[in-house]
């Protein structure tokens, strides 16, 4: 049985996965859903993800998995993905929980109203940009120390935080005034078996 990706195309969360399975060489299956019509999510996902979202992928032995980071981990784990070292590995789990409740609430968000014209309000959206711009800086700061990469080496860190980092744009973000952040989206680019979102 080979493992079976429930996938959007434009969400951030799902190309973590399929970054990260590009990088490790998984074959899998892809099976769309869409990010704005979720009237199907129950029949689809209703018995392999309790909170019916993208991504969740069902194993090559038929078990379940949902949330991006805890697919990440699963994947990576003992890989050069995920440090050996307890520290480091702590480093890498700190990224990835900031990526969930200070980053992706506000990037991604704003991303996905501008994208598919959803805004409730322009003051709503300012709201999710001034709190992107909080996240930036964090990021700046994080990158700050000249290794280069979040965790020591490229890790499941950077790709949870690349994926709507490098798209940021696309919900008005102005990236110019980040110079490591920018030098950092380069890398990532260039690791062997990257593959861009639109892939």
């Amino acid at each position: 049985m080979t493992v079976v990706l429930y996938d959007s195309a434009v969400s951030g969360n799902c190309y973590k996965v399929r970054l990260l399975f590009a990088l490790l060489g998984v074959e899998y299956e892809r099976r769309e859903l869409s990010v704005v019509d979720k009237s199907n999510r129950e029949e689809e996902l209703g018995d392999l993800n309790p909170g019916l979202r993208v991504p969740t992928v069902v194993l090559d032995d038929g078990r379940p998995l949902g949330e991006s980071g805890a697919i990440l981990w699963y994947f990576a784990d003992e890989t050069q993905f995920v440090p050996p070292d307890p520290f480091e590995r702590a480093k890498v789990l700190q990224w990835m929980f900031f990526e969930q409740y200070s980053h992706e609430p506000f990037i991604a968000v704003a991303r996905h109203w501008v994208l598919h014209d959803m805004a409730p309000s322009d003051e709503a959206l300012e709201e999710k940009r001034r709190g992107g711009y909080v996240a930036l800086d964090a990021l700046e700061r994080g990158l700050s120390d000249g290794r280069g990469f979040l965790a020591g080496e490229f890790s499941i860190a950077d790709i949870a935080l690349y994926a709507y980092t490098h798209v940021a744009h696309e919900g008005g973000f102005d990236l110019s005034g980040y110079p490591r952040i920018q030098a950092w989206i380069e890398r990532v680019a260039a690791q062997p078996g990257y593959v861009p979102i639109e892939a």
